[in-house]
């Protein structure tokens, strides 16, 4: 059976985040702790034993500890029930976590090749063991079934597909050291081979085109990007220059927001995440969060428990 725990919910930075002094900010390390959120990334298994993480966010290691599910196993010197980890973009907040896996535990990086290419290209990941850690590239639109670390089936598959998006911002006005044109912003379709069971996991989405809401209409658990309530909701609070869409990221709101795009999808459950410390969705008692909520969303929170 799927199980799937929300390590981090949060957009880059997290909440609160370092240096911001925003309403937000300010209230989760004051009033309000319970607005604190890492960096997105969840865990998800299908034998309660052995569990792969969606992208490796700066945070892994707190959010490591505070999940018993990721513990070593008892009476083990050494041990991690980590399999492996499956990006779906090379931002620093999704893959900068895997400086923390460097201790000699076995496990497997699955990414895109355009990912795997930004990797290869940083001297700094070769701190992972390429004799422990191995590096396996996925296609899009080819489902692959990830493997535990002895090689034996972990009883998930995982297709991957492209998304609209865009390359790591590090990357923007340098040579990008892939060579394809699509792969940086990957979905998922996660799947335990054994029950049927699935879920769609979105962290960064541009836009929904047609094909993205054919693919996961009817869908019984969606997690998907929810990084701004509005597209200029950086500028227009003085947080930054640059628009949700020139960051990669649909809003949550608007005629063209996610809202509105999954509206009629028939999905069952749809919960955002990698939600920015500007988005007013974040306080429990603003009208974005119930007018969210109202739509049919749930905001993803640190340590939430999901069977799809």
């Amino acid at each position: 059976m799927l199980r799937v725990i929300v390590l981090g919910a949060a957009a880059g930075g997290g909440v609160p985040q370092w240096n911001c002094g925003c309403r937000i900010c300010r209230a989760a390390r004051g009033t309000h702790p319970s607005l604190q959120s890492t960096q997105s990334s969840i865990a998800v298994t299908a034998d309660d034993a052995h569990w792969f993480l969606i992208n490796a966010s700066p945070d892994l290691r707190q959010q490591v500890t505070a999940t018993p599910a990721l513990h070593p196993r008892p009476g083990e010197l050494r041990h991690s029930p980590v399999a492996g980890v499956i990006l779906t973009n090379g931002e620093v907040d999704a893959v900068a976590g895997l400086l923390s896996l460097r201790e000699g535990s076995p496990f497997t990086i699955y990414a895109h090749r355009q990912v795997l290419a930004i990797l290869a290209s940083n001297s700094i990941f070769n701190v992972l063991n390429a004799e422990l850690v191995g590096r396996q590239p996925v296609e899009a639109d080819r489902a692959f079934a990830p493997t535990l670390p002895d090689g034996s089936p972990s009883g998930i598959e995982v297709l991957p597909f492209v998304v609209p998006g865009k390359r790591a911002w590090y990357l923007e006005g340098h040579a990008h050291p892939g060579r394809d044109d699509d792969g940086d912003t990957l979905g998922l379709r996660i799947a335990d081979k054994r029950t049927g069971q699935y879920f769609y996991h979105l962290a960064a989405c541009a836009r929904v085109t047609p094909a993205l809401a054919a693919r996961i209409g009817g869908a019984p658990l969606v997690f998907f990007d929810g990084t701004v309530w509005r597209d200029d909701e950086l500028i227009a609070s003085g947080l930054g220059r640059k628009t949700g869409q020139a960051m990669g990221h649909i809003a949550m709101s608007g005629a063209d927001g996610a809202i509105a795009a999954l509206a009629d999808l028939g999905i069952s459950r749809k919960i955002f995440l990698h939600i920015n410390n500007s988005n007013p969705a974040l306080c429990p008692d603003s009208p974005e969060r119930m007018a969210a909520r109202q739509a049919g969303w749930e905001i993803a929170t640190d340590g939430m428990e999901i069977v799809p």
